[in-house]
């Protein structure tokens, strides 16, 4: 716990971040809950350790992270803005069943389009929405 603690300080000192309780606990919760929450789903589930925890206080602290490039935000559906900590380039696959957002490995370097030739991509993503395995044998 406290090595984690410690990295995290480090991490956000690094980004320029002030390491304040509330953001090493929501770096904390993202690392251990690799689940695409929304800001709503990390509020509810860090009131029950911090509920002095304001809605206010995990939006800035999210907003902040994306700005410092901690964490990147997933927009799968117009209305739904989700969070990851995994910053490598993959793919995001949500089951319509469900509402669960898997990841899967992508290799985006063999991609071509030739109608983006000379362009400079800044963010890749790949999202698909269908059904996952675990909901299609619920159905059999």
């Amino acid at each position: 716990m406290r090595n984690a603690v410690e990295k995290f300080t480090l991490e956000l000192n690094k980004r320029g971040l002030r390491p304040s309780h509330q953001r090493i606990k929501i770096l904390e919760y993202l690392t251990n809950n690799p689940c695409h929450p929304t800001a709503e789903k990390i509020l509810s589930e860090m009131k029950k350790e911090l509920p002095t925890l304001s809605k206010s206080t995990v939006y800035k602290t999210l907003n902040a992270f994306v700005e410092a490039q901690m964490l990147r935000e997933i927009t799968i559906e117009n209305n739904e803005v989700r969070y990851e900590y995994n910053l490598i380039d993959h793919g995001h696959f949500k089951c319509e069943k469900c509402g669960l957002v898997y990841d899967f490995k992508i290799d985006f370097d063999i991609l071509q389009f030739e109608e983006l030739k000379g362009f400079k991509i800044n963010d890749k993503n790949i999202y698909f929405k269908g059904v996952c395995k675990n909901c299609l044998t619920k159905d059999i």
